[in-house]
């Protein structure tokens, strides 16, 4: 039996904490990244933030927006811009799909968390998701009160 080392131990999982309170999720999908050379380095360090990034179609074609991604500390004078539009990649349904949804009237597409696979790729899983009212956040919020009173009442 042989031990084989993971060359990517560190396991990156960054969420967007502030998504699933502000949005209804409806469908989601996993999608890979165009990246530019230290992109991936400090995606591993986890030097990436996803509360304004936000997704768009230009010509038939998915790009995430305001997703930011901190310079690579080591890199010398080829490093990357820490905002700039980024493409996704999805299969070609997948895009007419979430095209046609998007098009609806208070649907929007964005980004709920950015890790890297078994593979060590970088993968972002983005959701078709309506805004969320009000009335709607405070009833998530007792909920989860609720919810929390109840564990604290299963410890004591």
């Amino acid at each position: 039996m042989s031990t084989k080392s993971n060359r990517f131990e560190k396991v990156v999982n960054i969420r967007n904490k502030k998504a699933s309170f502000e949005f209804e999720f409806i469908d989601t999908y996993v999608a890979g990244l165009v990246l530019k050379g230290t992109e991936i380095k400090s995606i591993r360090e986890g030097k990436v933030s996803l509360t304004e990034a936000f997704c768009v179609f230009f010509d038939d074609e998915l790009f995430v927006r305001q997703l930011h991604i901190s310079p690579y500390s080591m890199a010398s004078s080829y490093n990357h811009e820490a905002v700039r539009d980024r493409k996704l990649l999805l299969q070609k349904k997948e895009l007419v799909k979430l095209q046609t949804k998007s098009a609806e009237k208070g649907l929007a597409i964005i980004p709920v968390r950015i890790f890297i696979n078994d593979r060590g790729k970088a993968k972002l899983e983005i959701a078709l998701a309506r805004g969320k009212k009000n009335h709607d956040k405070r009833q998530d919020l007792k909920e989860k009160d609720a919810k929390r009173e109840l564990q604290r009442m299963a410890f004591d």
